[in-house]
């Protein structure tokens, strides 16, 4: 499986590999990702190796003729009898052809990765509204893997941060998606409205968790284990569309996900139960784009009264 990046696309490929794993339980799976987001698969069941990918040494000129040797040896050290390719990319696709084995991808792959591969399952464009999740199983529908009603997520535990109490609501306000990220003032409205209950500010960002007597201050301070347990506890989750989100989203049904530019038909919870707020409504995520009007003022309230 070539799944490098990024951590929400990440998460959404673990349904389709756990079929892959159920249709071939004796196959060894291993899994070619980004170093950052190994932790994320490392103790899941269904795969055997998880196997780092080096990008940051093919920067830059010299990193370019290091790659095709890099490709080559990978045949030796994998020796597949099967690539699929969930990336869908010119560098992705090369690594599926070089590795060798039997090259699978989709018609949505970009950069002529599709050049590639050795089997093209027909799937929608991009441009229209069908989730991620979708196109990843619709891969391992072709190769004749059984599609159940309910996926498996499998994603780590780990510890819980020190400190922590028995009841808490997550918000996760900050993204490295350009214009999807909360104000300060927003994420602070939010605790305000959330008060005495405690709120943990999870993530990763630059930006500063407000100051406020129920903040717990986490940014910067999980691992990717951690942060999982972390939102598969919380009583409430509110994220803005990011790859926590969709960790969120696969661990706990309790979900707001607030999407400014993105579409939550293609990249929000996949998950019927949890909510989505877009253009001034918000809604359940099967009932998208239908929904009851509030404001991003008025989100505040709202979850407060979700979260009881």
């Amino acid at each position: 499986m070539i799944k490098p990046s990024s951590l929400g696309d990440v998460v959404h490929t673990l349904p389709a590999v756990a079929c892959v794993k159920k249709r071939w339980p004796d196959a060894r799976l291993t899994w070619l990702v980004n170093p950052e987001w190994a932790p994320l698969l490392h103790g899941n069941p269904d795969i055997d190796e998880v196997l780092e990918f080096p990008r940051k040494d093919f920067r830059g000129i010299a990193g370019i003729l290091r790659f095709p040797r890099w490709a080559s040896a990978l045949r030796e050290r994998v020796k597949p009898d099967l690539v699929l390719d969930f990336q869908g990319l010119f560098r992705s696709g090369y690594i599926a052809r070089k590795a060798g084995g039997e090259s699978w991808g989709t018609s949505d792959s970009r950069e002529g990765a599709r050049f590639f591969h050795d089997h093209v399952v027909p799937v929608p464009a991009r441009s229209e509204p069908f989730h991620a999740v979708r196109r990843y199983l619709a891969l391992v529908a072709a190769l004749g893997c059984e599609i159940p009603q309910e996926l498996a997520w499998r994603l780590p535990e780990g510890d819980l941060p020190a400190g922590l109490p028995a009841d808490f609501i997550v918000i996760h306000p900050f993204s490295r998606g350009e214009g999807k990220s909360l104000t300060t003032a927003q994420t602070a409205a939010f605790c305000d409205a959330l008060a005495p209950m405690p709120v943990v500010i999870a993530g990763r960002s630059a930006e500063a968790a407000p100051k406020a007597a129920n903040v717990i201050d986490l940014l910067n301070r999980t691992a990717l284990p951690e942060l999982c347990t972390v939102l598969r506890r919380a009583r409430f989750v509110v994220s803005v569309d990011s790859g926590p989100m969709h960790i969120a989203a696969a661990v706990n049904p309790r979900l707001l996900s607030i999407h400014t530019w993105s579409d939550p038909r293609k990249v929000g919870p996949f998950a019927p139960g949890a909510h989505v707020w877009k253009d001034g409504c918000v809604s359940q995520v099967a009932d998208f784009p239908r929904g009851e009007p509030c404001g991003i003022e008025e989100l505040p309230a709202w979850v407060a009264k979700q979260a009881k």
